[in-house]
Parts: structure tokens; sequence; C-alpha cells
């Protein structure tokens, strides 16, 4: 069977998050969005915890299930399952430089997570903080004391290509795994794409040649989450499942990812927000890394940092299936495919000419996922012409352009998201993207 996977998920106690993000409201929202494994986020929070320990009930070996009912007695997120996951901020100096880069861990078991979370009490971190703390113990102490409460732990860094706080981010991060955690390299099975990268960018850099390239969302509102996801394949829902697809042993594998256009990201480009500059790769290097305008550093970009850091070429290839979605494949077929994909919401949006909130696109995404059983079935698997019986014509239109690729996007540079246009003369709406510039990502 395939099981969608959002893994990064953060909850109400975390900086920058809804407080609408509690967990039967996660659940809720996975199962609208057709994610079958979601994580819990933040179980570093003492008062999370409590909630998670509160509505979670174990459904198979590390995986739990919601306990709890809607008010009314009808069913909340019944098909969602949740793996417990967390991510920690590791703020240190290394090699004299100050390291800031975000750590993902997960863990089989509530009593795991007690042992890890008392050890980084007694290490100093206040986890009474933030849903996402931050410590001053390094990546490999963090590591070390996620193994020693279980063997089983799984340790991914986050969104790895951020500049400020992604591991290979060229402001405060590492340019090789060996240089971060010694020896416990060999224990890290994959690394997260981030919003501003692709599984191909990764595929380039040759010491994640024998590591997965896994992707999920980071969200920070219930709607955000399944921006990114990935897909795995197996015969049971397992944590040791899990662990075996995210070390490539087993019958177990990652059978694609679900990504988010990485132009789109808020640091796709090399660029300085206050002046509007935005540098191509090619533009970076025939203008220099400082700003024309104001004379400062520019933030270096994702597609910068990926050039510098690359030594592999890699060749792809595009598909498109018999429902018109567009697949990269590596020609080698060395790693997993993936497929690039737009939110429903800012499909519908675009289509109705409103807002991401307004009213109206929410009613005809909810008419929508209800009909035709989630969102990643609307956008992936259903006929076109029964997206227009329910959804009219011009919301038929844009996903089939979504799903082929047909689109147009600015990309964004220093903290400034980019923007798509499924149609190149429409406006672009951005009222609900205030929301996601508060956040960190």
């Amino acid at each position: 069977m395939q099981v969608i996977a959002d893994l990064e998920v953060h909850s109400k106690y975390a900086r920058a998050v809804s407080p609408s993000m509690d967990v039967p409201t996660i659940a809720d929202w996975a199962d609208k969005k057709g994610i079958n494994l979601v994580g819990t986020g933040d179980f570093t929070h003492p008062m999370w915890l409590r909630e998670l320990e509160a509505n979670l009930e174990e459904d198979a070996e590390g995986i739990y299930r919601l306990k709890s009912q809607s008010k009314d007695g009808s069913p909340l997120g019944e098909k969602a399952r949740f793996l417990l996951t967390s991510e920690v901020s590791c703020m240190y100096k290394h090699g004299g430089k100050g390291r800031r880069v975000h750590i993902m861990i997960y863990m089989p078991s509530f009593e795991s997570v007690k042992k890890f979370n008392t050890e980084l009490t007694a290490h100093g971190a206040n986890l009474f903080s933030d849903g996402r703390p931050i410590m001053g113990l390094s990546l490999a102490q963090v590591a070390e004391i996620a193994y020693e409460a279980n063997e089983k732990a799984l340790v991914i860094p986050a969104h790895v290509w951020t500049p400020w706080f992604g591991f290979y981010g060229s402001m405060s991060g590492y340019d090789s795994l060996m240089e971060a955690f010694g020896d416990l390299e060999k224990k890290i099975p994959a690394v997260e794409t981030g919003l501003s990268s692709d599984p191909v960018m990764n595929w380039r850099i040759a010491e994640l040649t024998d590591k997965r390239i896994v992707s999920f969302g980071d969200a920070h509102s219930p709607q955000k989450l399944g921006r990114e996801a990935t897909v795995f394949e197996m015969g049971e829902l397992s944590y040791d499942a899990i662990g075996r697809a995210l070390w490539g042993k087993g019958p177990e594998k990652i059978a694609y990812t679900i990504e988010f256009y990485p132009e789109e990201g808020k640091y796709h480009y090399t660029g300085h927000r206050k002046c509007s500059i935005a540098y191509s790769p090619d533009d970076a290097r025939k203008m220099g890394m400082t700003c024309p305008v104001c004379g400062r550093a520019l933030t270096v970009g994702v597609m910068s940092r990926v050039e510098t850091l690359a030594s592999l070429e890699v060749e792809v290839e595009s598909e498109i299936d018999s429902f018109g979605v567009r697949w990269i494949k590596d020609k080698s077929a060395k790693n997993p495919s993936y497929i690039m994909l737009v939110p429903l919401l800012e499909i519908l949006a675009e289509s109705l000419s409103l807002g991401v909130s307004s009213k109206k696109v929410m009613d005809l995404y909810e008419l929508l996922v209800s009909r035709l059983g989630s969102e990643f079935s609307v956008l992936l698997k259903t006929p076109l012409e029964d997206i227009a019986k329910i959804g009219g014509h011009r919301a038929s239109e844009a996903i089939q352009k979504v799903r082929s690729g047909d689109i147009v996007i600015t990309p964004g540079f220093d903290g400034v998201f980019g923007t798509v246009k499924i149609w190149p003369s429409s406006s672009q709406t951005t009222e609900d993207k205030k929301e996601e510039q508060t956040s960190l990502f």
C-alpha cells in the first residue's frame, strides 16, 4: 500500500503558528488533504505532550490515532494516523562560526519521548519556551541524546537549504554532514528538502547519494498541511516500516515525493528584500553578492548555495500519466520520482479571483474534497470532467494546468514568497500570505 506522509508539523505552542493547530484539527485536515500519516510535531513542549497523550492512542507499533470524536459524535480525523515527531533549533558555535540549524526527531513511543525530553532539560534546554525550542546543544549532542533515549530514534535535518536554520544554509550551516555529526553521520538516514528546493537539487550533492531525500510541509496552520509530502510504499504501517523505508533497508521504500514549486519558496533566489533585488545563480555570479542599491550583502538563495556545494550532474526526464500529471524522473533510476503541485486552495482562489481564505473559496474546497475523496485525490487522480461537474470548468482547467506544469512562477528571495500564476494575465492574490510572512520559513 501507499502511505502519504507529512512528518514536519508544528503545534499551537510554536512561534508564529495558528492557535487552531490542535490535535483534532490536525487529524481532521489530514483527512481532508488525503494524508495517511501526519507528524505530531513539537513533542518536546510539555503542554503539547500532555495534549498528545490525552488525545492519541496507539493503533499499531509506534503509530497513533485520535481517541476523540466531534461534539456531535461523528468521526473526526478518523483516517489519519500520527507519528511522534518534533523539531528543535540548535544555536551554538562550531568551527569558529555561529550555527543555527533545525533538526527533526522521530520517536516510537511516549516513553522514549519523555526520556529524550528529560535529558534535554538536564542539559539546560527550556522546553516550555517554544514548540520548537532553542537550545545551545550541538546537532551531534541532540542526535546522541535521541539515540540514547531509543536506538530506533530517527534524526533528520529539516529544510536543509534555508539560509538561516537549514543544515546547508549559507548563513549558519555546514558544508557536510560529517563536519557536524562526526561518526554519527552514518546514523542520519535522510534530509528534508524544504520548500525552496526540490529533489533534483539535492541529488547533485555527493554526500547525499546514500541518503533518502524526503519532503514535508512544515505546516504552521491546518490549511498548509501537505504542501509537500513523501509517499511510502509498504506492506504495513508501523514505526519500524517507516524506519526501514527511510534507511532504504527492506521491502519498504519511498515511492515518490509531492513537491511545492521551489521557486515559490521564500529563499529560492539570491537577493535583498528591502531593495527588491533578486538574482538567479547566473545573475549572482555576474553581479556579485552585494546589493547594488544599498551596498549590503545579499542573502544567498538556495539555488546559488546548491551550485556552490554540488559536484554531481543529474539528468532528468518528464512523463505525463493518464491523469495528465507530470512526473519528473531521474534518468539513471537511482532516485524516486517526484511531482510538482500547487495547493488546491490556491488553485481555487485564482480560479475565482478571490482570497485563499474567502468563504466562496473555502466552500468550494469543502465541496470538492467531500465529494471526490480528498485534496490529493482531486489534484492527482480525479477525472477532469468530474471536477468540472462539481467545481466548474475554470477550476477543472486550472487543475489540468497545474498537473501538467503549465503555470508561471516568479521566484521568491530573501524572505519573500515566490508567486504562482495559473493564467499569466490573472492578478496574484496575496491576502493570505500575511500569516506565512510572520513565520521563519
